[in-house]
């Protein structure tokens, strides 16, 4: 699990790219060298790299023709990594991501013969080479994206990451978090500590561990197109402990009906893993053999917040399932809408309502509803209904909505969406369920090990909140996600 290489880009609409930093480990190269054998390819000088990189990426200004090998449709990249032709043949795997005008690369080590390829889940170093880079870009991005703030945190990335990655092992991809140690840390160090962390905690100990699961949904109602949920979670954690090594190992746990967890993401402080835990893939079928824990997670924690793992699973039903008819009657809308709570979704919201938006209308002018529950809203603009479902669903768990809407003349200052035209029309649900996740995992004081001085608190918490959460006018053509798209 190391890097090769990594680099920074800026990219300048009119003009040529820029390379603002460049990082290769030499230790990790002669690995490489062993581990791919006759499959190696050796990584060429950095102009040599980026003009092959903005070729493949059809960032090259003098090359927008199409090229078979790299446009056609049977090589559709879905996965932001890359095969670069280079004079020794192609560099692989290469992950790049561009955001705000930078583009974000490196290069992880595979363990193994580069020739055939091996499945992108096999190679442990992927995900955390995804994980080095999404620490970069919100190191990067963490204020204000002035051209002298660029380089001032360019100019601090070789000593951040001496700790963050020494000779090419991803240790801590939570930059903010050292740069905020190096610069209280005191000088006199009377212990020996890993070098990524740079301060120890004084004070009294405690671990904090919270289960966030997001829930997506896009919902129809339609025989032809089948609806689509996803849920994914990040467990995050705070470990105030004395020591510098301290150990800790967290379970995640999961009821008999509980929803196995898949395409698991950890953070490379993670010091061990069952097998079974990095191959549970969403791209295979679901079966009875699916791994349902208890996911074990050894670390040495970060001295800052960070985020323990990611996942995603795929439970049998969304937690609210709609209907939503809209219909254009004379000069009114008719709309119809029904929200159901799954029975065996806890029925005890921080907050819950469903958003009406009228795109590409004029101002609301009259309103007539009846609402079997709650209180529908109308927003300033005149453009939006904001039905107020409170903390909970009604003992039946049904709950209804239907009326008209009348509509005045268009003007500029109201919503225009290029998607919602005619009748296509959604609503959007928002809500939070304290101590609940809809995949049922958990974890408690007894699923958190801790090896060192002293006795600390644990404190466990969880929630599910909703993250783009749709339901379409099933009387409108409206826009289709396939789960290959749906993350």
């Amino acid at each position: 699990m190391a890097l090769r290489g990594l680099w920074l880009v800026r990219l300048q609409p009119g003009a040529a790219a820029a390379l603002l930093f460049s990082r290769r480990y030499p230790t990790v190269e002669k690995r490489a060298k062993t581990f791919n054998g006759a499959s190696y390819v050796t990584l060429p000088e950095d102009s040599v790299f980026l003009k092959a990189l903005l070729f493949e990426l059809r960032l090259m200004d003098e090359d927008k023709s199409f090229v078979d090998h790299r446009d056609s449709c049977s090589r559709i990249n879905k996965t932001s990594v890359y095969a670069l032709p280079v004079g020794g043949g192609d560099l692989w795997p290469v992950l790049a991501f561009q955001k705000s005008g930078l583009l974000y690369v490196c290069l992880p080590l595979v363990e193994q013969s580069l020739k055939p390829r091996p499945p992108l889940i096999n190679i442990s170093g992927i995900s955390q080479a995804f994980a080095v880079l999404s620490g970069l870009l919100v190191f990067i991005n963490s204020s204000q994206k002035n051209e002298a703030e660029i380089n001032a945190k360019v100019g601090q990335l070789p000593n951040l990451l001496m700790q963050a990655c020494p000779l090419g092992t991803p240790l801590d991809t939570n930059l903010n978090g050292l740069l905020d140690s190096t610069q209280i840390a005191s000088t006199n160090h009377t212990q020996k500590q890993p070098v990524w962390r740079v301060s120890t905690y004084k004070g009294k100990p405690q671990v904090n561990v919270c289960i966030t699961e997001k829930v997506k949904s896009m919902q129809y109602d339609k025989r032809d197109i089948a609806d689509m949920w996803q849920v994914y979670g990040t467990v995050t954690c705070k470990c105030d402990l004395e020591g510098a090594a301290s150990n800790v190992t967290i379970s995640v746990n999961l009821p008999a009906n509980g929803s196995p967890l898949q395409d698991i993401l950890v953070h490379p402080c993670v010091t061990s893993l069952d097998s079974a835990i990095l191959t549970a893939s969403s791209v295979d079928g679901m079966d009875d053999s699916a791994f349902s824990g208890p996911y074990k997670f050894p670390f040495t924690p970060p001295s800052d917040v960070f985020d323990l793992c990611y996942y995603t699973s795929q439970v049998p039903v969304p937690p609210i399932l709609g209907f939503y008819q809209m219909k254009e009657e004379e000069s009114q809308l008719k709309l119809t809408i029904n929200l159901k709570l799954h029975e065996s979704v806890k029925n005890a919201f921080e907050y819950c309502e469903a958003r009406i938006p009228f795109f590409n209308r004029g101002p609301i002018t009259h309103l007539e509803y009846k609402v079997s529950y709650g209180q529908l809203d109308l927003s300033r603009e005149k453009s939006l209904l904001v039905w107020v479902i409170g903390q909970k669903f009604p003992k039946s768990l049904e709950i209804s909505l239907s009326g008209t809407v009348t509509f005045g003349s268009i003007n500029k200052e109201h919503s225009v969406d290029p998607i919602c035209t005619g009748n296509t029309a959604y609503i959007k649900l928002y809500f939070r369920i304290p101590d609940y996740t809809v995949t049922g995992c958990y974890t408690d004081q007894h699923s958190v090990q801790v090896f060192s001085s002293g006795k600390p608190k644990i404190n466990t918490s969880r929630e599910l909140i909703s993250s783009d959460y749709y339901i379409w006018n099933s009387k409108a053509p409206a826009p289709v996600v396939y789960r290959t798209l749906f993350f």
